[in-house]
């Protein structure tokens, strides 16, 4: 009688795990506790002060908003383009990723001037500073991303070069664990913006 395949368990899916792999989920895991715990600390800060003051969501929130969506399109690319044997589509959709974090972080800045000019200051009410913290804290952890996007682009460009390097490139497991770790990295600082958004609108 053949024996029933044995599932690994999670301890054993763990410790097969790339050490990259392996801190980029604990990274992530810690990140989604610290905005779980700001957010609520937001939401029990006086929001109806927030909402008191009779203002809007600043518009450049709104246009980043939309720019960080688009670059998650984008990072699906990277994806689909590595999966296709595709190198040109892959630099080139990681190259827009990247662009669009940029400019999502622009206008982020951009946004802080809003809201300081609608009277709602960092050393002001606590709803109002949980604004700018949360937002900074998510660009902070995005540029993490954006970095390592461009050394990811930079040494992609290089294996072009490289005759042996370029033709195993899609073949690689180590590369192909860049590009997902990457793009589900991007993909999940792209959920909790959408998260952290949604409540900035409801408060005002």
């Amino acid at each position: 009688m053949a024996l029933s395949k044995q599932h690994p368990t999670l301890l054993q899916r763990i410790e097969n795990l790339h050490p990259y792999e392996t801190m980029l989920y604990l990274g992530m895991f810690g990140s989604g506790l610290i905005f779980l715990f700001l957010s609520f600390a937001f939401l029990f800060s006086s929001r109806n002060l927030l909402a008191g003051m009779n203002q809007t969501v600043p518009i450049a929130f709104l246009i980043s908003t939309f720019l960080l969506v688009l670059s998650g399109f984008s990072a699906t690319s990277i994806r689909h383009a590595y999966q296709e044997e595709n190198t040109e589509k892959l630099l080139g959709s990681l190259r827009i990723t990247v662009i669009l974090g940029f400019a999502f972080t622009i206008l982020q800045v951009i946004g802080w001037y809003e809201l300081k000019a609608k009277g709602i200051e960092f050393t002001g009410i606590p709803s109002g500073s949980f604004l700018y913290v949360l937002s900074g804290i998510h660009i902070f952890h995005l540029l993490g991303a954006m970095i390592f996007g461009l050394i990811l682009y930079s040494q992609l460009v290089k294996s072009q070069e490289d005759g042996v390097r370029k033709l195993i490139l899609h073949t690689n497991p180590f590369e192909k664990m860049r590009v997902r770790l990457f793009t589900f990295y991007w993909h999940f600082m792209d959920g909790i913006w959408l998260i952290l958004f949604l409540l900035f609108v409801l408060s005002f």
